[in-house]
């Protein structure tokens, strides 16, 4: 077995998640040895094993990495210029289509995750941290243009996460698949209408 000896560390570690990723894909994770993973990179597994000290740290390298692109994605709409209004109904709906197509389109991926959020509930827990931060920007922003009324906005961040969670948690996006309930449309509407600024009407 031979290695290329002028990848840098990080180099190594970015391909063997790469290949771990595509073989969750192809065959499950239940199914994929780290010998499977080595064999594809031309390794030992004792090299593989200098990297990740077990299968399931390969396993939380790749929900890292496919969690860290939404977090990148979701990032991106939050800096961008223009209405708070529009790039938090533009995040909202990238958010649920990145882990619709992600997690619950591939069957064996979504295998993946359900037993990351059994077994690496501290990598989850960060990425729902992260989102609900980024949302929370883009909420703040509003805020202060007066796009919207939201006095705390970190209150008013993880209520607009726990309104989306049919549509971002990939379990529940599954689950949901044929179930009667809003659209993804008439979710972010309700959502909007909850931070608009409230209008004060005076009698006479």
């Amino acid at each position: 077995m031979t290695m290329v000896t002028d990848n840098t560390e990080a180099d190594t570690r970015h391909r063997i998640l790469v290949v771990a990723e595509r073989l969750f894909r192809e065959i499950g994770y239940q199914k994929t040895t780290v010998a499977d993973i080595a064999k594809v990179l031309r390794m030992s597994p004792a090299n593989v094993y200098r990297f990740f000290d077990s299968k399931k740290a390969i396993h939380q390298g790749v929900a890292r990495r496919l969690m860290g692109e939404v977090e990148d994605a979701a990032e991106a709409i939050g800096a961008a210029p223009g209405p708070a209004t529009q790039r938090l109904r533009e995040l909202l709906s990238t958010i649920h289509h990145m882990n619709s197509e992600r997690y619950v389109g591939d069957a064996k991926l979504h295998e993946m995750v359900a037993i990351a959020m059994e077994q690496d509930w501290d990598v989850c827990k960060a990425h729902m941290e992260d989102i609900a931060a980024t949302i929370g920007g883009v909420i703040a922003q509003g805020a202060a243009s007066g796009e919207f009324e939201a006095p705390d906005v970190r209150l008013a961040a993880l209520c607009t996460c726990t309104a989306m969670m049919r549509f971002f948690h990939p379990q529940m996006i599954a689950q949901s698949v044929d179930k009667p309930g809003p659209t993804l449309d008439q979710m972010i509407d309700f959502v909007l209408a909850g931070l608009a600024p409230r209008v004060n009407k005076h009698p006479g």
